[in-house]
């Protein structure tokens, strides 16, 4: 096995392995700036043992495609965090890590998620999947602009080549991605479920998304999705750092700067993971309503930062 195949497949179980660690993080983060007593880092390693230990609970009206979701949407989420370069930027599998395919995968696990809510026909699981297809209809090609400004920049679709561009070339200042970075920060708090737009600790069925469609799964489907959830905040995470910051990840085979680059990525995941809590404590949730307007505005971002690309760089 060559050496590029190992780090695509090292660069996966780091994610899938450090997922639930920053989870973790981020909620002892939270409750600290919110003075109360916080859970401890590995908390949520234990909830998921807790929940692999349990006996599933299934209703009777459930179809295959209800049990299958969970391990699909898992399956997409390793698969988008194995092609996004992490800790090295060789990867064996680079022409297939494009970021418009990066889009698609996070696209079908949303659309099996939402299937599956539906698949009992419980009110809840409907009205989450529903405003949570909306929030995805809004967030998607917002993205897809943030992405489309880098790839003109590097003058491709394929995140290692990005990468390649933006940090292990000559040195040069973007204005473009300044307007970037904050329209995917908005989209990254949307589609991970985070406040201002939702709230992963609430069950008001008012103001619940994410958490309305999965109140029918137990044990070792809701231990799916959880970890599901938290590896896709790693890879919104890892990827907002391979944009917009980095430098760090090691070049295409040097293998010498992989310790550094993971003590870079570990690091880098712990602030922006500290920066994400206080940012959820200083915001309050907005109204439903209010939702396509932050969404707009993020589209607005990333369009404006493609201009100022087109007028200052191109």
């Amino acid at each position: 096995m060559s050496a590029g195949i190992l780090l695509q497949v090292a660069q996966t179980l780091l994610a899938i392995l450090l997922a639930p660690l920053l989870m973790g993080w981020v909620n002892q983060c939270r409750a600290w700036l919110q003075g109360r007593s916080a859970p401890p880092i590995t908390q949520p390693y234990r909830s998921l043992r807790k929940l692999f230990h349990k006996d599933a609970v299934i209703a009777h009206t459930a179809s295959p495609l209800f049990r299958f979701a969970p391990y699909m949407k898992f399956a997409c989420m390793a698969l988008a965090a194995g092609i996004v370069p992490t800790i090295a930027n060789d990867l064996s599998f680079s022409p297939a890590a494009d970021v418009i395919a990066l889009v698609g995968i996070f696209a079908l696990a949303r659309v099996f998620l939402a299937l599956a809510a539906m698949d009992i026909g419980t009110p809840f699981g409907t009205l989450g999947a529903r405003r949570d297809m909306l929030v995805s209809f809004l967030a998607e090609p917002a993205l897809l602009m943030v992405f489309f400004t880098a790839s003109l920049i590097s003058q491709s679709t394929e995140l290692p080549i990005i990468v390649a561009t933006l940090a292990h070339k000559a040195f040069a200042i973007h204005p473009s991605l300044a307007f970037a970075a904050v329209a995917f920060w908005m989209i990254s708090v949307a589609e991970n479920a985070r406040i201002p737009v939702d709230n992963p600790s609430t069950h008001l069925e008012l103001t619940m998304i994410h958490e309305a469609m999965i109140l029918e799964y137990s044990a070792r489907h809701l231990a799916l999705i959880e970890w599901a959830g938290a590896l896709k905040l790693f890879t919104y995470s890892a990827l907002g750092i391979a944009l917009f910051l980095p430098w760090g990840i090691a070049p295409q085979g040097d293998i010498a700067a992989l310790p550094l680059a993971l003590a870079a990525i570990v690091a880098k995941l712990a602030v922006g993971g500290a920066a994400l809590s206080f940012m959820e404590v200083v915001s309050a949730k907005v109204r439903l309503f209010r939702v396509p307007e932050f969404l707009g505005t993020a589209f607005l971002l990333a369009v404006l930062g493609m201009l100022i690309h087109f007028l200052l760089e191109g």
